[in-house]
């Protein structure tokens, strides 16, 4: 008889520290899975500035604005994917996205920015970074610059994030620009954020654009921004 208890006894335990370790093991997993994919369930649209025939901010040595606009967004779009994001890449190789066989430039360019701010408004993206090369006539100009439409909600946040990250990353000590007259970000309705990554017009920062490491800590900053703007509009 006593046998009998002691058996019933073990087995009651073993159930017990089964039912435990089970417990423990979703409680510890399951906030680990959730850090490291901080932005599961996000849909994020990546704007790739100009393509085809559009070639960007021409810098002296030839090299174009749209393909570091492309290499950085790739880049990013990997970041974000980690992240458990699920990226919409409005361009993802050489191309604009006007109607095939379209003559006249500004034609092209008009019907490209229409079809990149319609994929974002009728899509499910809930947020959009757009990615673009300053040029100016001073040759001195240098630093990433983020740019928001006053008029979206949480842009500013957005636009604030990825700034405060490209300082603690590169060093660029610049303020966010409201500019309501970009067409992209007002007619995509959404939550979104023009990034300049920096000057083509400027010879040495127009060089560094070009290097892999660098556009490498451009997507970085990035990421780090949109991270931390979803965790403060969770909060709020």
């Amino acid at each position: 008889m006593r046998t009998a208890r002691f058996g019933m006894t073990v087995v009651f335990f073993l159930i017990g520290a089964i039912g435990l370790y089970t417990g423990l093991t979703q409680f510890l997993t399951q906030p680990i899975l959730s850090w490291t994919l901080p932005l599961k369930g996000e849909v994020i649209a990546i704007d790739a500035g100009h393509g085809g025939v559009d070639p960007g901010a021409v810098a002296d040595d030839g090299s174009v604005e749209k393909e570091v606009t492309l290499k950085v967004a790739e880049k990013l779009r990997d970041m974000l994917t980690q992240a458990g994001a699920h990226v919409v890449m409005i361009r993802d190789d050489d191309r604009d996205l006007a109607p095939e066989g379209m003559k006249g430039y500004s034609r092209r360019k008009s019907q490209d920015l229409k079809e990149r701010a319609r994929i974002v408004r009728e899509g499910e993206s809930g947020l959009l970074i757009s990615l673009h090369c300053n040029a100016v006539t001073d040759d001195t100009a240098t630093g990433a610059l983020t740019l928001y439409n006053g008029e979206r909600e949480n842009s500013k946040v957005l636009a604030t994030e990825i700034q405060e990250a490209l300082r603690e990353t590169l060093g660029v000590y610049r303020n966010v620009q409201r500019r309501d007259d970009l067409y992209l970000l007002k007619r995509a309705e959404k939550p979104g954020a023009l990034v300049e990554l920096g000057f083509m017009s400027n010879p040495g920062e127009a060089a560094q654009l070009r290097e892999d490491n660098y556009q490498e800590l451009l997507a970085l900053s990035i990421y780090k921004g949109v991270v931390t703007y979803y965790a403060h509009v969770k909060q709020t």
